[in-house]
């Protein structure tokens, strides 16, 4: 394939480049979010790369290698955010201390430090991870699949329509269940995931139909999407890149935590999930001790600064390795100073003796890191005091807070005391007794009740807000209570029961009490009258 002959730009701007050496080859990542219109000229001695981001900057690259490169087996790569470009020495096994010929490196070229490392004795990788990998994709493209799409960018690529027929979606839609119409289409070929092994589905577009859900059937994925498709129409599928990496971030995650919790303590992982905000691992033993737990997260995260690389291997359904094979590490197409890291949040009871482990991953942890500082701002404003002593200004405060329930409860308890001492002691005193307090309980009605003769008096009591929700009690002689506890709860509209002389409950709202109240004297002055 002939290079396009790139012609710098009037006005352009350079894009930042990270570069590693290794034993046959040198590996430069350019940082480009959204790259496109990319063109990359490699010649012997020098490269061009032009290009434009999210933001259409022209971005242009151009520098002169440190030794000559032989470019038959150098290549180009494009991803979300990188532009990969891995370069094959003419001279193998001789160690390049710079990139550029030129000592006076430009500012726009930094070291990726956490891919340096010393490879005297470091077989071959750089090439045999893309032969590799596209070794894979051939394959998957056999039989009646057609040819493999361009992967230099797996965000999207054409494919063709093969059935769409009318079909249903049932999901949940905060806490509710729906169903939604729609139809269920299948292509010719496809780059979204369907959901499957602990795993959830890809998102993504089909044209500019949004697809909802990918599931599988035998072979075929089947894509959810809520307009129809025409047979045999030519179709471009895009995938949800964001909600594609979290799922890659998790689930080589998840295999990694798997391997390192069997090598280190023999656990063995009988299942896992992947939820949208954290995954969970099921491990064969009923428990995991604390310090165990460190000892797994330290582990984990060293085997990824060091960067152990993943290989992959495609085995048939009937091979006795299938049985045996683990994946290794994690990716290692992500360029830049940041990698993928874990965080075990703790361990929860399983079921049958088995253990939960909780955990987060990559973007997660850094989302999880985000909201832990905010909170932990919040609360050096609201406690006055260090990050270091917010647990034991929190306990100081909950103690201070029990010490004044406690008291408060106490002045309650000898408040409802002296209420019902007033009560009894007024000679004028009548025959139904109603009383709100806002402050209050059921055990400060209780008191009130159990002070008064009830078997004369009717009473009413209420606690909570004036017009809210709160508490009632309605108590008196068994009949009258019996025949008014249903109409003062409908009133209240509240729930509760009766029961020898009683009637109490909660009140969803006590804006009607002056009518309930207005009830009882009724009731009470119909009675006096039959008395006389």
């Amino acid at each position: 394939m002939n290079k396009p002959k790139i012609v710098r730009p009037e006005e352009s701007q350079p894009a930042h480049a990270l570069w590693y050496d290794r034993k046959k080859y040198v590996t430069i990542n350019f940082m480009v979010h959204k790259p496109k219109d990319v063109q990359v000229d490699i010649q012997p001695n020098k490269m061009i790369l032009c290009c434009k981001n999210d933001s259409d900057d022209v971005i242009y690259n151009e520098l002169h290698f440190y030794e000559t490169v032989q470019i038959n087996d150098s290549r180009e790569k494009v991803y979300d955010r990188t532009i990969n470009i891995l370069l094959r020495k003419l001279k193998p096994d001789y160690a390049w201390p710079q990139l550029q010929k030129d000592s006076a490196k430009p500012s726009w070229i930094s070291v990726d430090f956490d891919n340096w490392r010393d490879w005297e004795h470091e077989e071959d990788d750089g090439k045999e991870e893309y032969d590799r990998y596209m070794d894979m994709i051939q394959e998957m493209a056999s039989s009646n699949k057609g040819q493999a799409p361009d992967m230099g960018d797996l965000s999207d690529f054409v494919t063709s329509v093969v059935s769409c027929c009318p079909a249903e979606l049932k999901h949940e839609v905060s806490g509710k269940k729906e169903t939604l119409k729609g139809f269920n289409v299948k292509l010719q070929d496809t780059i979204l995931f369907p959901e499957g092994g602990g795993q959830p589905d890809d998102h993504g577009l089909i044209g500019d139909v949004p697809v909802l859900r990918v599931t599988r059937q035998g072979p075929e994925a089947v894509h959810f999407v809520g307009s129809p498709l025409g047979v045999g129409q030519e179709v471009r599928v895009q995938v949800d890149w964001e909600r594609r990496f979290d799922h890659m971030q998790q689930h080589s995650g998840q295999h990694l935590i798997t391997a390192l919790a069997d090598t280190l303590f023999g656990y063995k992982t009988t299942s896992w999930e992947l939820g949208r905000q954290r995954s969970t691992i099921e491990l064969d033993t009923p428990s995991v001790k604390p310090a165990q737990l460190q000892a797994l997260e330290e582990a984990i995260n060293e085997k990824i600064r060091v960067h152990v690389p993943v290989t992959i291997q495609l085995l048939s359904i009937d091979d006795p390795a299938v049985e045996k094979v683990r994946s290794r590490g994690l990716p290692d197409d992500h360029a830049g100073p940041i990698r993928i890291v874990i965080k075990l949040l703790g361990t929860e009871k399983g079921k049958k003796n088995k253990t939960n482990l909780i955990f987060l991953a990559g973007n997660r942890v850094l989302k999880y890191a985000e909201k832990s500082y905010s909170t932990e701002r919040s609360l050096v404003a609201l406690l006055k005091t260090g990050p270091d002593d917010h647990v034991n200004a929190v306990d100081k405060l909950q103690k201070s807070v029990k010490l004044l329930q406690k008291t408060n409860l106490s002045l309650l308890r000898d408040m409802a005391v002296l209420i019902t001492q007033n009560f009894k002691n007024d000679p004028h005193r009548g025959n139904l007794f109603s009383l709100h307090k806002k402050e209050g309980d059921n055990e400060f009605m209780n008191i009130i009740a159990n002070e008064i003769n009830t078997e004369e008096t009717l009473v009413f009591l209420t606690v909570g807000e004036e017009k809210g929700p709160g508490l009632f009690l309605l108590a008196g002689p068994s009949g009258p209570v019996a025949d008014l506890g249903p109409r003062v709860l409908e009133m209240l509209q509240g729930k509760g029961a009766g029961k020898t002389g009683r009637f109490q409950g909660k009140a969803n709202s006590l804006a009607r009490r002056g009518e309930v109240e207005a009830l009882l004297q009724q009731h009470c002055k119909h009675h006096t009258s039959e008395e006389e």
